[in-house]
């Protein structure tokens, strides 16, 4: 490597250190969302609210509501006594209320049994509207800026004054026999009802238009708690049933997967799927590797060479020459095999390529008898040759 490429990676290093570093020393920008999340700890959260409900309401057991309210009431009503098994007061805080129509008509049965509803929403379902005899305006030219006041005039103090974060909503229209007013909010210098109490059956409807002033900038802001702090001392001390909003399988409403992943059989074996795969890319990764390239080895060229002259030899009908061709490989075989003097064929050369060979002692003389005496015959004939052959070739596999 260079010394210029050195350089240019130091470089690139130290550009890429420098900008990680500006990045994670900017300040963290703030989420302005309103998600009225109890485990949500930016802006227009509600975890301070909900941490604090245990000391809001010391005597209530606080219970999530994690299903739609019609399936968590419904499993709770004891249709052989007709009343509901639990009491209390149901909570939700959101920016709209999307109750479904089952679940509104859930909640209006289980307040009619002497239980309380305390919605904080910019405007409640119709269904619930209607039910109460009530109507909610929305007014889309407001300053931005309002005062938040109480009907009891004991609560005077408790007035605050809210910036962000609003929606003109007010009630413009109320049942006078069962409704009864709790606060107000101005934007102008007209004071609109924004909380009133409804009585419905034996228990009560307790509806606030401006949830945001339950997040957890507007609580800690100033001394803002004290005006949500009126506003739920007006519910009993009892269980209290929070409307979550993280429900059970929400995340998987937009997933294409979502009929698989919501019914345990096709999930698991989807997750066994997957396991099965990674587990599959993985192993199969190890044991993979490129394809080697098959080389041909070179020709032996010389066998070809010496069949062909053999052929040659044999056609032409020269044993003589084949003969001697013949003994001459032979002892050069046992020469290099047996690192054994070839030049004087007598008994002392029989007997110690009978040690080195390990082959009997008459084989190998009548071998090399027929060597001998084949090379002394003048006019050697085929049979000659097929004899020679066959001894050699006996003494090779043997």
């Amino acid at each position: 490597m260079s010394k210029t490429v050195k350089i240019y990676i130091v470089l690139l290093i130290l550009i890429f250190i420098g900008v990680a570093a500006i990045e994670f020393s900017r300040p963290k920008p703030i989420n302005w969302s309103q998600t009225y999340n109890e485990t949500d700890k930016i802006p227009y959260g509600t975890y301070i609210l909900y941490d604090q409900f245990k000391k809001l309401f010391p005597e209530s057991e606080v219970k999530n509501i994690r299903t739609t309210p019609y399936e968590y009431f419904d499993a709770l009503y004891n249709w052989e006594d007709s009343i509901y098994d639990t009491s209390g007061t149901y909570i939700t805080i959101s920016d709209y209320s999307g109750l479904d129509d089952v679940s509104a008509q859930e909640l209006l049965d289980f307040v009619s049994y002497g239980n309380d509803v305390f919605m904080a929403t910019n405007y409640p379902t119709r269904n619930i509207q209607d039910s109460l005899g009530i109507h909610i305006k929305n007014d889309y030219s407001f300053s931005g800026k309002a005062d938040f006041s109480f009907a009891n005039r004991k609560f005077k103090n408790d007035s605050i004054t809210i910036e962000k974060g609003l929606g003109n909503y007010y009630f413009d229209e109320l049942d006078s026999l069962n409704t009864t007013v709790l606060g107000y909010q101005k934007f102008d210098s007209i004071p609109r009802i924004n909380f009133v109490k409804v009585k419905y059956g034996d228990g009560n409807f307790f509806l606030h238009l401006q949830p945001v002033v339950f997040t957890n900038y507007n609580l800690l802001k100033n001394n803002n708690k004290k005006y949500s702090e009126t506003v739920l001392s007006y519910l009993k001390n009892d269980t209290i049933h929070y409307d979550s909003k993280n429900k059970i399988g929400e995340e998987l409403g937009r997933s294409p997967l979502r009929f698989i992943l919501k019914t345990p059989a096709l999930r698991w074996a989807w997750y066994l799927a997957l396991l099965t795969l990674f587990c599959f890319i993985i192993f199969n990764a190890k044991r993979k590797q490129r394809i080697v390239k098959i080389i041909k080895p070179n020709e032996n060229t010389t066998v070809v060479f010496t069949k062909t002259i053999g052929n040659l030899y044999y056609e032409t009908k020269d044993h003589n020459t084949i003969i001697e061709k013949k003994i001459t490989y032979f002892l050069e075989y046992l020469r290099r095999t047996f690192y054994i003097d070839t030049q004087l064929l007598d008994d002392k050369f029989i007997k110690n390529l009978s040690l080195k060979s390990n082959k009997k002692q008459e084989d190998i003389k009548r071998l090399i008898n027929l060597i001998l005496q084949l090379k002394a015959k003048r006019n050697c004939e085929e049979a000659d040759l097929l004899r020679l052959n066959k001894a050699i070739e006996a003494f090779y596999t043997k």
